[in-house]
């Protein structure tokens, strides 16, 4: 079993845990890890882009010349598609971009990705994290003893409000529970930071 320090939110070693082996140290798969982050960002998008064919466009319904004797090619509707002003053939309709994936393949994506924080030091165990009050101030302080000053992301067991309203003005900084855990954000932050609980939270749900 991988075993880590723990730290307090002054970067000050408090002890060790031993995390399970199942959850971060099985073997990364990148290829499971690039489609749980394509169907997230999938599911994401809105799919509202549309145009309008010709059945959509307003006027048109006049013939603009009488079929025939004119010399001039037959033409039944000034919103052709080949009119200027007409509708648009074979346009994007509103549609959804989201696909899914087995549950057991999601859930070993998550596994990877905390595996492969833990595989190159990326992932701090802290013994707790709360605050008094809201205070953006504190989270910056505990970034800076950890020297992470670029994207982070803080995992909580539970929701933490002071924590989470101290660090939604931070650029890059996240803070989410165990429940909204994700391949996305992990994967995105350059340091994790997870509290004792939540890791027994996890260990519990994913074991």
């Amino acid at each position: 079993m991988p075993t880590v320090a723990v730290y307090d939110i002054a970067n000050q070693q408090v002890g060790d845990i031993e995390l399970n082996e199942n959850i971060f140290g099985v073997e990364v798969n990148a290829g499971l890890l690039h489609q749980a982050v394509v169907m997230q960002l999938a599911s994401q998008r809105l799919g509202n882009h549309a145009t309008k064919t010709r059945g959509m466009v307003r006027g048109g319904g006049r013939k603009p010349w009488k079929q025939k004797g004119t010399g001039r090619a037959r033409s039944g509707s000034t919103r052709s598609p080949i009119w200027v002003g007409g509708g648009t053939v074979f346009g994007p309709s509103p549609r959804s971009y989201s696909f899914s994936m087995p549950r057991k393949q999601r859930r070993l994506a998550l596994k990877c990705a905390l595996s492969d924080k833990v595989a190159n030091g990326e992932l701090v165990v802290l013994d707790s994290i709360d605050f008094a009050a809201p205070k953006t101030k504190a989270v910056v302080e505990m970034l800076n003893k950890f020297d992470a000053d670029k994207k982070a992301l803080i995992i909580t067991a539970d929701y933490a409000e002071n924590v989470d309203k101290s660090s939604r003005n931070i650029p890059g900084v996240k803070t989410i529970n165990t429940i909204g855990l994700n391949v996305f954000d992990i994967l995105n932050a350059d340091k994790l930071f997870i509290t004792k609980d939540a890791v027994a939270r996890i260990e519990e749900v994913y074991a």
